[in-house]
């Protein structure tokens, strides 16, 4: 079996707009929102083999403070500039190629990649998350999606069941 976590990188800032989008940070809100995601996570009970990450700065940010609340500096984080607004098709092939050792792991992305991705996977589920999961995947959110597979490379169109939608206003 395999647990997959899909993260979407908190609210971001966009008080400089110079800025490049890539190199745009968390906002308040968006520190907040992994801060209380990575709590409920630890809370329980979470094991994360494996993070894949946008190398996007609010990204980043996001995995960093999750993890660190979720006192978990051990697990490896993998950051890829191929995850940054790159489609679900990219997002799907990248968790194909993941390490079938590793049960559990979680992807840091952005939208609509990672929405469309989520939709794409879940076949079933508890029915509130699924709804919820069908109107959006608001910054901040992370869908617990379970699959029967052994090995990543099979993951499939409606192969996950949505275990969990982890919405962080539902959490303040």
């Amino acid at each position: 079996m395999k647990t997959l976590y899909l993260m979407r990188h908190g609210k971001s800032a966009w008080d400089d707009p110079s800025l490049d989008d890539h190199d745009r940070p968390l906002a308040p809100r968006g520190r907040k929102s992994a801060r209380l995601v990575g709590h409920e996570l630890k809370d329980r009970g979470a094991h994360i083999g494996l993070v894949l990450c946008s190398t996007a700065r609010r990204a980043a940010d996001t995995a960093d403070r999750l993890l660190e609340v979720m006192d978990a500096p051990d697990i490896p984080v993998e950051r890829e500039r191929g995850l940054y607004l790159c489609g679900a098709g990219v997002l799907l092939e990248r968790l194909r190629d993941a390490p079938d050792s590793v049960s559990s792991l979680m992807l840091v992305a952005h939208n609509p990649d990672l929405h469309d991705l989520a939709r794409d996977l879940t076949g079933s589920g508890e029915e509130r998350h699924r709804a919820a999961l069908a109107e959006k995947f608001p910054t901040g959110a992370c869908a617990v999606l379970l699959f029967e597979a052994a090995r990543w490379a099979d993951l499939d169109s409606g192969a996950g069941r949505l275990a969990d939608f982890i919405l962080p206003r539902k959490l303040s």
